[in-house]
């Protein structure tokens, strides 16, 4: 009962001070004069992936990488599956009204790419540097895209208090405290999860991957299920849908990029048979919501969420 809760613990105290990290840097950020469209396409988007980093990092150097890839894999089929899921059960996700069809596209290439270089059997620091390399170009796109639209006057102007964290009364005092608190907590809480995670897997006789792909994956898209949760009530589809596209992209390219920096990490046979096919499948099911303006509604979202089920049933039996 003891590594199940201090896992718990430890994932706690990763959300908490990857939170602190982004309202530390964030507000650091706008201090030090940093255009908040700067900010939010890359401080924000590295801030909130911080805890899923530090797990990869620490479970490489534990030698225990399949809680790296099945994270990062698990994730992104939990962040589709679950997190669109619950909240359509909730409440009808208005996605007809999105635009999110060239981060999709984006997403789906990262994926296919991702797979690829999964075949390779190991994702070392050569193909790490494939996947940053991609990144760089989305953001680079991101950023041109927010740009033209700013000099075409079309609104798309960042307001910084619409940045996530963001606060300009914050005091120095404080920016410093949560920039410590992130900073401490991360590791500290990367530690007990991947710890514990694996002192769990050598109990019931399964492996870190198995780890990696459940409870560490549902763990770590707990944020992105309460923001889409949010955002379902409050009927802002897009933030939603934008939450989970971008989210996966992320974990895809910067995540495994720069976990391989610190060590390599080998690809499991059980990924390239069935896990990464799931996670394509999961990303391919959202093409009718993203391209055919259609809303997810509560049936989709029983649907989406007994999927889910089902495949978590299949990696545990």
């Amino acid at each position: 009962m003891i590594p199940w809760l201090l896992s718990g613990l430890g994932l706690v105290i990763l959300l908490l001070a990857g939170d602190a990290l982004v309202r530390g840097a964030v507000n650091l950020s706008l201090r030090l004069g940093v255009p908040a469209l700067i900010v939010s396409l890359t401080i924000v988007a590295f801030g909130t992936s911080a805890p899923e980093l530090l797990i990869a990092i620490k479970a490489i150097m534990d030698d225990a990488p399949g809680i790296a890839l099945g994270n990062v894999v698990g994730s992104n089929t939990a962040n589709i599956l679950l997190v669109l899921g619950v909240p359509a059960i909730l409440s009808r996700l208005h996605t007809s009204e999105c635009d999110t069809r060239k981060t999709y596209v984006f997403m789906l290439i990262a994926s296919a790419l991702f797979i690829a270089l999964a075949f390779t059997g190991t994702f070392t620091a050569l193909t790490g540097g494939i996947l940053l390399a991609a990144l760089a170009y989305v953001l680079f796109d991101a950023f041109r895209d927010a740009r033209a639209h700013q000099k075409a006057g079309d609104g798309v102007e960042i307001d910084i208090e619409e940045l996530e964290g963001a606060d300009p009364e914050m005091p120095g005092w404080r920016i410093a405290l949560f920039l410590v608190l992130g900073l401490i907590g991360l590791p500290l809480g990367a530690d007990l999860l991947v710890d514990n995670a694996t002192v769990i897997a050598k109990t019931y006789g399964v492996s870190d991957t198995v780890i990696g792909l459940t409870l560490v994956a549902i763990g770590t898209s707990l944020p992105e299920l309460a923001t889409t949760v949010m955002a379902a009530i409050r009927r802002q589809a897009d933030v939603a849908l934008g939450n989970v596209i971008g989210s996966n992209m992320f974990n895809l390219l910067a995540i495994i990029g720069l976990a391989t920096m610190v060590g390599p990490i080998p690809v499991d046979p059980s990924f390239l048979r069935f896990d990464l096919w799931v996670m394509l499948g999961a990303s391919l099911i959202i093409f009718p919501f993203v391209f055919m303006k259609r809303d997810i509604t509560r049936r989709w979202g029983f649907l989406l969420t007994a999927a889910y089920l089902v495949y978590l049933a299949a990696v545990l039996i």
